[in-house]
């Protein structure tokens, strides 16, 4: 008996070096899991009974359970390397037997396959063409051929516009001159389009000037109105008549006031004249000589200006001082008024409506207006790059011009936008902008009466550097059938340009966010791994893109895998059947990328349990030498 007991002492010890053994020299294995030996004692026993007094019979190794607790996490330098924090297991394709694991050492293989240092094969979940995770387990394998480009059909802008920026467009109507004879005595009101209250002008005076007649229209909102008085000489004022008069005299009064001082001593032409005109000291006079061209001559006159309207008498001659003037000439004045958008209509109240005439009969002139090569036409600009059908990059520029607000001008706010597209106005812009409509609290109401604050651009050619069509696809051949969003795959250069979030606040302009979905080709460049076990694509252009998701698996009874080597273990019936998931789901553990999981032996524990094997087998040799001791005795007996 004693020799059995001892004999199975040293059977179990040797059993616990060879387990510590093993632990200590998988120390530094990634993905190793410590094992332990579990004894049970060994009795003998009859068929009804055990006795009274049983012995033991020595003892036996129950199991040799592993450890699956978690090991340290290490960081690496490649970004394949992957770590669990956390419960579950690696999936590995090993030619069609399915193992699993812990050790997270993966690269590439020759056709793409994430695959371990034993070339077995990752799995999980496969990604489209578009990288969208389909939820199809199998091999995962990184395409490694350049990413397709994609042409933009959608650009989202997020910013806001100044409202405390100011109207730099101008619209008004610039009238023919006006004879003040056709003004005095005359009233007429003005009427607004934005709420301002009518204006009417008090009668203009039957012999008023025209210096007063502006300043009677002047006081009209949005009115502005100059007079001038100009005198063109007739032919009988001419050079050789300057210079071959023997007694030369020029003569120009003011409102009927004396004449003005004039120094003729040296004049020999009209541009004497007019030179010494311009020296007097009444700065609202000028003279010129200028072409005529009427039935009687082409030569040239002498022309003279009064700059504030008041009537003009000029004389001249040959004629002794003292003498009067044979010839007479009366200046004609006239009223140069301008009206701004506002003023939308006018109504003669009293006397001629020559005014209300030629108020109707003048269009709308346009001052300061859009112009993409001039800053100083619209107030806010934004560019961003886009994409057409072949991956070539072109530049859109939005610009944006502040209008008069709609109504009176009571909660709402306007203003233009305008689409260029590599220099080329588009979207229709050239010929009309569109219109964004924003309400008391700066919010975006509409654009062209869309509330979702769409632009719908389907007029857009793909042109080269030299201007010429590059190849890519244009518009569509219905412009009226493109919806928003585009459906993919897109057939035509249409985009949406959504301006949904634009805000108009007291605040400077800023760009709070620009995105669109196009880009250009790219080549891998590199790739990233996520929380999640997501393998992202990184390339050159900029863009990324999943090509798959590490499946992990997890087990009711962890302790019932079967380990096969290569740090490895296969399902068995005590561990059932794994529940396979995504990482960082349910009960499953996430991923730590460029990471690995260390062997979870703990070595100076081992070191001990060592000690304690060695010392448990040497104590089991000492029970049989005991025992052969004792037997010899007996034999000895005579």
């Amino acid at each position: 008996m004693a020799f059995n007991t001892g004999l199975s002492g040293l059977r179990a010890a040797s059993v616990d070096l060879d387990v510590t053994g093993n632990n200590i020299a998988n120390a530094s294995t990634v993905g190793f899991k410590s094992s332990k030996v579990q004894f049970g004692d060994l009795y003998a026993s009859g068929f009804l009974s055990a006795g009274t007094n049983p012995i033991g019979d020595g003892v036996r190794v129950q199991d040799v359970k592993q450890s699956f607790g978690q090991g340290n996490i290490s960081f690496t330098d490649n970004g394949l390397d992957m770590a669990i924090s956390g419960d579950g297991f690696f999936i590995l394709n090993n030619g069609g037997e399915i193992r699993y694991s812990r050790a997270g050492q993966f690269g590439i293989d020759k056709e793409g396959f994430v695959v371990n240092n034993q070339n077995m094969r990752v799995q999980g979940y496969t990604a489209d063409d578009d990288g969208n995770l389909s939820g199809i387990r199998g091999d995962l394998q990184i395409a490694t051929d350049n990413l397709a480009p994609r042409r933009t059909t959608n650009l989202q802008t997020d910013l806001n516009l100044d409202s405390r920026e100011s109207v730099l467009e101008r619209r008004i109507r610039d009238f023919d001159p006006i004879d003040v004879g056709q003004l005095q005595g005359a009233s007429f009101t003005f009427g607004y389009s934005d709420g301002t209250s009518p204006y009417t002008v008090p009668p203009i005076g039957a012999t008023a000037s025209a210096s007063d007649a502006a300043t009677a229209i002047n006081a009209a909102p949005g009115v502005t109105a100059t007079a001038t008085t100009t005198a063109v000489m007739d032919a009988a004022l001419t050079d050789g008549f300057v210079s071959g008069a023997g007694n030369f005299r020029f003569e120009i009064s003011v409102d009927g006031s004396a004449p003005i001082p004039l120094n003729l001593d040296t004049a020999g032409s009209l541009e004497d004249v007019a030179a010494a005109i311009n020296d007097t000291s009444n700065n609202a006079i000028s003279a010129s000589v200028v072409d005529h061209d009427d039935d009687a001559t082409t030569a040239p006159r002498l022309r003279v200006i009064h700059s504030g309207g008041e009537p003009l008498d000029i004389a001249w001659g040959d004629e002794q001082a003292g003498d009067p003037l044979p010839n007479t000439q009366q200046g004609v004045s006239e009223v140069f008024v301008t009206t701004d958008r506002n003023v939308e209509q006018v109504t003669t109240e009293s006397g001629n409506n020559a005014f209300e005439v030629a108020f109707n009969a003048t269009p709308f002139t346009v001052t300061n207006e859009f112009n993409p090569i001039d800053q100083r036409t619209y107030n806010h600009a934004t560019s961003t790059t886009i994409f057409d059908s072949l991956g070539n990059s072109h530049e859109l520029t939005q610009f944006f011009v502040k209008e008069p607000s709609p109504g009176n001008g009571v909660g709402q706010s306007q203003w233009s936008i305008y689409l260029q597209i590599d220099g080329e106005l588009v979207g229709g812009t050239d010929q009309t902008p569109y219109t964004a409509l924003f309400d008391q609290d700066g919010q975006l109401e509409s654009i062209n009466g869309d509330p979702n604050g769409e632009m719908i651009i389907t007029d857009w050619v793909p042109k080269d550097p030299s201007g010429e069509p590059n190849g890519a696809d244009g518009p569509p051949a219905n412009p009226g059938d493109v919806v928003s969003p585009i459906p993919e795959p897109a057939t035509s250069s249409a985009f949406v340009v959504n301006l949904a979030n634009t805000t108009q606040y007291g605040a400077a302009f800023g760009v709070n966010d620009q995105q669109q979905n196009g880009y250009t080709t790219g080549r891998l460049s590199g790739l990233d791994v996520s929380d999640q076990g997501v393998i992202f694509a990184r390339y050159t252009n900029g863009q990324s893109q999943s090509l798959g998701q590490v499946a992990l698996a997890a087990f009711n009874n962890t302790d019932g895998l079967s380990p096969v080597g290569d740090t490895t273990w296969v399902e068995t019936f005590e561990s059932g059947q794994p529940i396979i998931g995504a990482p960082d789901t349910g009960t499953l553990g996430s991923i730590k990328a460029s990471s690995v999981e260390d062997s979870n032996v703990d070595l100076s524990a081992e070191l001990v349990n060592l000690i304690i094997a060695q010392r448990n087998y040497q104590a089991n040799a000492k029970t049989i030498e005991t025992s052969d001791a004792v037997t010899q005795t007996i034999i000895n007996l005579r």
